[in-house]
């Protein structure tokens, strides 16, 4: 397998830890931020391999993206991949938080940031000769999925919180704040956010693999991992859910085989078909997951929405950085 320059945000932990390993190990030459020194120590350190840079970049602060991005296209090294994989979700709380520039965190992170990053290194994308992204997006996104049905379902409505801009604590600017919501609607963004670079390179003439998928219910064992942001909330309703989820109904996928699939998504040589396409990890019985290609929800798939979300995402960072 030829060796890429593979950029991957949230590789320190979960899905995207596992996924870098392997990747370090087949020789990929790997770019991961991290939030803080501290994580970009440790992450180097798991590693310990040729080929790999950690620099710093907070997803809750849009400045921080910034910098990273100038940092990187000031380098000018093409990136062969870019994995748009960072999430954060802090189930149970009862009030919104904020990231540097006033967003809701939750938007702020899995959406806005990831955005503002694609749309900064696109150049070094396009100086790739086989460039490819890669989103991680959720099964949640989808109110017809089981865990689209558990709560209010996604929806962003005419994205009237978006176009309010800071402050507002849901992107449709309509509905009481609700954490899980919340995530569901920014999973929801990151699949419209690759259906709409699809095809605005499609119409500049870049035709490049846009790969957004969903890792269906991982649950690690311990403290580490997706749940880290919850226990605070509901630690017991968390632990019983995934002993629930993960033991006793056996429908969740484990760190270590999810970010396998996101290796093979970021570099197996086969994955060049050009344009939009997505893929799910879905529960066909207990304790067997098949991982195929697919149709993301109705209104993932609305073009419409999917460009007035990009323009309005634009938008909204440039202001915030203006200010």
């Amino acid at each position: 397998m030829e060796s890429r320059h593979i950029l991957i945000t949230g590789a320190s932990s979960g899905i995207g830890l596992e996924a870098a390993q392997l990747l370090a190990r087949a020789g990929h030459r790997l770019t991961l931020p991290c939030r803080n020194q501290s994580r970009a120590d440790a992450l180097a350190a798991a590693l310990a391999a040729d080929g790999v840079s950690t620099p710093l970049a907070d997803l809750a602060d849009l400045a921080s993206v910034e910098r990273l991005a100038a940092g990187l296209l000031g380098d000018g090294k093409p990136i062969d991949t870019l994995v748009l994989n960072a999430g954060l979700q802090y189930s149970g709380a009862r009030e919104p938080r904020w990231s540097a520039q006033g967003f809701e965190l939750t938007f702020a992170v899995n959406h806005l940031a990831h955005q503002a990053l694609l749309q900064r290194l696109l150049p070094l994308l396009l100086a790739s000769p086989r460039p490819r992204v890669v989103v991680t997006a959720s099964e949640v996104h989808d109110p017809t999925t089981p865990g689209g049905r558990v709560g209010p379902p996604a929806g962003l409505g005419q994205l009237e919180g978006l176009r309010q801009g800071a402050g507002a604590a849901m992107v449709d600017g309509r509905s009481p704040f609700h954490a899980e919501k919340a995530y569901k609607d920014s999973k929801l963004c990151n699949l419209l956010m690759a259906r709409a670079l699809a095809a605005r390179l499609a119409s500049q003439g870049h035709q490049l693999p846009v790969l957004a998928w969903s890792p269906g219910l991982v649950i690690p064992r311990g403290k580490a991992g997706f749940f880290r942001y919850s226990r605070e909330h509901n630690p017991l309703g968390q632990a019983l859910f995934a002993l629930l989820a993960r033991d006793l109904l056996r429908v969740s996928e484990t760190p270590a085989r999810a970010g396998g699939l996101l290796a093979g998504l970021a570099a197996d040589p086969e994955l060049e078909e050009a344009g939009f396409s997505y893929f799910s990890n879905r529960v066909v019985a207990p304790g067997r997951l098949r991982f195929e290609r697919g149709d993301p929800s109705a209104e993932a798939r609305d073009d419409q929405l999917a460009d007035a979300l990009w323009q309005l995402s634009t938008s909204q960072v440039e202001l915030a950085l203006a200010g």
